[in-house]
């Protein structure tokens, strides 16, 4: 994939686009330009190819028996938005805690070093409202618990999170490993994804894997009992629902089949299904404000409580660059829920300056994000104890990715950008209010809240968080002063330390 500008794009999807490729999934519609002023939208569950480009618009299934095309008109962008939002849904209203600091690393081995970490913010006083165990904490993929070997009382430790004010949030993975009880069973009652030939094997990681078919009602149910039982009832109202394109080690499309229908022809309504899978049970529980993460979402992922993330990305200003498009672009395909891994996820050294560099402007950015996440798997690594265990080989981990990982100058700059998040929870919470009625982007295009101004539609590396705040990032390593385009009208504050040094027709030089 790549990214142009954030309203005319160069986007163009490999096959299987929302096959696992780490980056974000492709939008469902399209936001023309002011001369049309149309929304276009194409519900392509088959999986096929996209491409947005200057001069082309094009759009490829492999295999249907029918597409079907939803046009809309309005003056405005918000207009469109709208419109498509009474098409598709609207997410539930985000809870208070999640619009707060996450703070995430792969990976927590065990219940004392995530506690620890918890204690430590704590200690600091340092904001936390989410802390994040990531996979590979069960026995087998497919058991749904925690591994009571690492984790030997979960009960006792959600308790102490929840006395600290932190929630926590757990992966879940659809893949079931073949050794398990649950493979048997769902095999017996059709509830794995089907291959038409060859062995009955969708993933080769850490074991040999089938999923769960997120299209089979019964499927549904019977996941989502397990993760009740062994984490919503002991407290978990988070889930990180990965793997969710899903990622086939081999993309043989022609060669899977779910309940609803042939890979080929139904492939990409999967990350909406599974995420519904854990929409529904949470609601029948009583839950109204769910949100769950996702690496993709098809058309209707919002109203699921789906919150997209970006992937497993570069650390690089380059990456940090294009996730600062991705999310916009994002927001106005229809998922307003969007987040990225502060700082990527691969390649960033903890004693690396130039990447205490990069992890600064990329804290800084996500400060003014849907959703404020510090993920990453961080360079030196750390070997596991056990290269295998049950037979089957460990991962190792990375390096510590808290906010005082990075030594004390760092961690004070960090602290900062945490202490402006807490106070902009009151604007955030009424931003998610917006969202949860209209579906409008929380990350918003210059031009959906300028439309009449014509400069709006060319500036691609600013944007408005919600409709009060301007947001001119840093994204290019060693940059200290840069041009902001500020929009005709009345201004507020620039938030320090930022000095404007020359002004030419609402075009400012900072330096900072």
């Amino acid at each position: 994939m790549v990214w142009g500008s954030i309203n005319r794009p160069t986007w163009i999807s490999k096959d299987a686009c929302l096959s696992w490729r780490n980056v974000t999934p492709r939008p469902q519609y399209r936001l023309c330009s002011p001369v049309w002023a149309t929304d276009f939208y194409g519900t392509t569950r088959p999986v096929g190819r996209v491409t947005f480009a200057q001069n082309v618009t094009e759009w490829e299934a492999q295999v249907s028996e029918q597409l079907d095309y939803w046009i809309t008109a309005g003056d405005t962008p918000a207009e469109i938005s709208r419109a498509y939002a009474l098409a598709t849904g609207t997410p539930p209203m985000m809870p208070d805690y999640a619009m707060g600091f996450w703070q995430c690393k792969l990976r927590y081995r065990t219940q004392e070093e995530l506690l620890e970490v918890a204690r430590e913010y704590k200690r600091r006083n340092l904001p936390i409202s989410v802390i994040v165990i990531d996979f590979f904490h069960w026995p087998n993929q497919g058991d749904w618990m925690f591994d009571a070997r690492d984790w030997p009382d979960p009960d006792a430790m959600i308790a102490e999170l929840k006395s600290l004010g932190i929630e926590l949030m757990v992966s879940v993975w659809p893949t079931v490993d073949n050794r398990t009880e649950s493979y048997r069973e769902m095999r017996e009652n059709g509830w794995l994804v089907q291959t038409e030939r060859g062995l009955p094997i969708n993933m080769d990681f850490l074991g040999n894997t089938t999923y769960f078919d997120a299209t089979h009602p019964g499927a549904r149910d019977y996941v989502w009992g397990k993760a009740k039982r062994n984490y919503y009832d002991k407290g978990v109202k988070l889930f990180w629902l990965d793997e969710a394109e899903p990622e086939f080690s081999v993309y043989d499309y022609d060669n899977y089949r779910y309940h609803a229908g042939p890979v080929l022809e139904v492939g990409n309504i999967y990350p909406r299904m599974y995420a519904k899978t854990f929409f529904d049970g949470m609601k029948a529980d009583g839950e109204d404000q769910v949100i769950n993460l996702l690496r993709c979402a098809w058309a209707g992922s919002q109203k699921f409580g789906a919150l997209v993330w970006s992937g497993d990305i570069h650390s690089s200003f380059r990456s940090l660059r294009n996730q600062f498009a991705a999310g916009l672009n994002m927001g106005i395909a229809g998922i307003p829920w969007w987040t990225t891994d502060i700082g990527g996820f691969h390649g960033g050294n903890i004693h690396d300056p130039k990447f205490h560099e990069l992890l600064i402007r990329w804290f800084q950015w996500g400060v003014f994000s849907p959703v404020m996440r510090l993920h990453g798997n961080r360079d030196p690594q750390i070997l596991p104890a056990q290269p295998y265990r049950d037979g089957i080989a460990q991962c190792p981990t990375g390096a510590p990715n808290e906010v005082w990982s990075y030594g004390e100058e760092v961690c004070d700059v960090l602290t900062g950008c945490l202490a402006l998040r807490e106070k902009l929870k009151p604007y955030i919470k009424a931003l998610m209010e917006e969202t949860h009625k209209h579906n409008t982007p929380v990350m918003r295009p210059l031009f959906f809240e300028f439309p009449e101004q014509e400069t709006s539609w060319t500036i691609t590396d600013q944007y408005c968080f919600g409709p009060d705040l301007l947001i001119a990032p840093v994204m290019h390593e060693g940059m200290r002063e840069r041009d902001v385009w500020l929009p005709e009208g009345k201004h507020g504050r620039i938030l320090r330390p930022v000095k404007a040094i020359q002004e030419d027709r609402c075009c400012s030089t900072l330096r900072h």
